[in-house]
């Protein structure tokens, strides 16, 4: 262990919760948001063992009276999992631990998640493709978007619809994707529940990653071998913003379903083309409210926008589901 002098806040505070006992360290991370508890648990399971004067050290700097005790033999792991039990509800532990047992595990996806995308291309590019979707799909969205662009052009749309049609896989199939890692980067694994790696939503988060216009060069690719698959992806990849390239008649049906309050707040980030889009598909009297309302709004979140912009887009993808007018790429004439 590290001198008291050397030791991080994070390490200081996991030893003085360990020296209180685990009820009252479970009392104390009541306190303490989510992401404060996953630190320290962490640095708990490190220390399996505190020097004497480490722990006076801890107990003086914290101003606390204790007798001298010797040192202390810990299982850092169980403490900070039984730690973890007394902080909360069942669905708040549940989760924590699902954080510390991920961060104090040592997994291959997890380091291809560190490594560089190109270096990443590199190592799978011998791989089958279902294999690299499988990878792929445990990634963040934008890392595999990067890694993607690294991939041969001629392998980038399989790949990316073998991630659509992937679902749950097992744990027996992540464990030999994992053991084929550990031959090509050395890392030991496991991994015990079953997960949720791909499908659609995973694709429309990597495509909406992609640079240089790759998306829809992959969608072409893919379109050609499944069409439905590829509505449903633009679909989803439909954004605020896409609003512009619908008919007037589409338009206007949108903007019946909203009021000018939730509209303006919407229009706070949006491109003048799709603001004059908007106004030029309503009457003047309504046009000139909201950008007078525009003018005088004050600053606000952009979450709070954000959200507003997919609540107009769910309206629009309802009246789409209703069959009343359609979206996606060249869903309606241009309207100037």
């Amino acid at each position: 262990m590290a001198s008291i002098d050397k030791m991080t806040g994070t390490t200081r505070a996991a030893i003085l919760l360990m020296c209180l006992g685990e009820d009252l360290a479970a009392r104390v991370m009541r306190e303490l948001t989510d992401e404060e508890i996953f630190k320290v648990t962490r640095a708990m399971a490190e220390i399996e063992h505190i020097p004497e004067d480490v722990r006076k050290r801890v107990l003086e700097d914290f101003e606390l009276d204790t007798e001298s005790q010797a040192g202390m033999v810990i299982k850092g792991q169980e403490f900070a999992k039984k730690t973890i039990a007394g902080t909360g509800s069942e669905e708040r532990v549940k989760s924590l631990m699902r954080q510390f047992i991920t961060g104090t595990e040592s997994r291959p996806l997890e380091t291809i998640a560190k490594m560089q995308p190109v270096m990443v291309a590199g190592l799978l590019e011998r791989e089958h493709p279902q294999t690299v979707a499988l990878i792929l799909s445990t990634q963040t969205a934008a890392h595999a978007s990067a890694i993607i662009a690294h991939l041969p052009e001629d392998r980038q749309a399989d790949i990316v619809y073998r991630i659509a049609t992937i679902d749950k896989v097992s744990p027996g199939v992540i464990d030999r994707i994992e053991d084929a890692l550990n031959r090509e980067i050395g890392v030991v694994v496991g991994d015990q529940d079953q997960r949720q790696v791909g499908g659609i939503p995973k694709v429309v988060e990597i495509l909406d990653n992609m640079e240089n216009n790759l998306d829809a060069d992959i969608l072409d690719s893919l379109e050609e071998v499944d069409p439905d698959m590829v509505e449903d992806i633009r679909k989803q990849m439909f954004t605020f913003e896409d609003l512009v390239n619908l008919d007037g008649r589409s338009l206007q049906m949108i903007l019946r379903e909203v009021n000018n309050d939730s509209l303006t707040m919407a229009l706070k980030t949006a491109s003048d083309e799709l603001k004059e889009k908007i106004f030029s598909n309503m009457s003047a009297r309504a046009a000139d409210m909201i950008r007078d309302d525009l003018e005088a709004l004050g600053p606000v979140r952009l979450s709070e926008v954000e959200a507003m912009q997919q609540t107009i887009v769910k309206i629009a993808m309802k009246l789409e589901e209703e069959g009343k007018l359609v979206l996606g790429k060249g869903g309606g004439d241009e309207f100037v």
